[in-house]
């Protein structure tokens, strides 16, 4: 601010509300993050105005989450107050997604696809969840990001559950399985065994089911991981 450098004030306010966000201080983050997005605007500085929507729709995910973590429910069953916080969060996901297009980042975009897809599933809209982790899942394949393309799918067979597509579910956790051994990660493929374990429990595949809860519960011994 004293040599004047607007979009210098700009990123530091945008770090600023990040770091608010962290710290669980939502109402003051939006506030540092809506400078940035001001300044930005104001300066024409379109790649600081995507970031800033980006960021602004992260501080009001992270509300809503904050907010519905007190009040276990399933997706879908959420307060009002949760529900206008995962919806504003949309609007400034869409807002950046609109940008970020304009732009031709791929990669932004995949960011903002998965956001999209996961507000979506925690306001109970499935399908358009699915359309939206889909969209996420062919970025992820773009840029060979394997981490990403595992969270897709693990996020996709989520999705198709609460639509009782159970089959559907069981194909993309699969995936998942085969994905976090190829990435190493134990501690998601234990993951991936539990939800395969659950869904072919729902399948009537008891046989199968046990597997996979067994190589659960291996891993989680193996971690330490009460």
């Amino acid at each position: 601010r004293t040599i004047g450098d607007r979009i210098g004030e700009a990123k530091a306010s945008g770090n600023l509300g990040n770091t608010l966000k962290i710290l669980g201080q939502f109402d003051e983050a939006v506030v540092c993050c809506q400078r940035h997005l001001d300044i930005s605007q104001e300066q024409g500085d379109k790649v600081g105005e995507a970031r800033a929507l980006y960021n602004i729709g992260n501080v009001y995910h992270a509300k809503g989450k904050h907010l519905s973590w007190n009040m276990a429910q399933d997706p879908g069953y959420l307060s009002q107050e949760v529900k206008d916080m995962l919806q504003k969060a949309s609007e400034y996901y869409e807002r950046n997604l609109s940008l970020v297009k304009e732009l031709g980042d791929r990669a932004a975009q995949g960011r903002a696809y998965g956001n999209l897809g996961n507000t979506q599933y925690l306001l109970g809209n499935f399908s358009e969840a699915i359309a939206f982790h889909k969209e996420r899942l062919a970025i992820a394949k773009e840029f060979g990001d394997k981490a990403a393309e595992r969270r897709a799918y693990s996020n996709l067979g989520n999705a198709h559950i609460f639509l009782g597509r159970f089959d559907i579910s069981a194909e993309y956790y699969k995936k998942t399985l085969q994905l976090s051994r190829q990435l190493k990660d134990q501690a998601v493929e234990a993951q991936a065994c539990y939800s395969l374990g659950n869904t072919c429990t729902l399948l009537q595949d008891y046989e199968r089911a046990i597997e996979y809860h067994l190589r659960h519960l291996v891993i989680a011994q193996e971690l330490g991981d009460r």
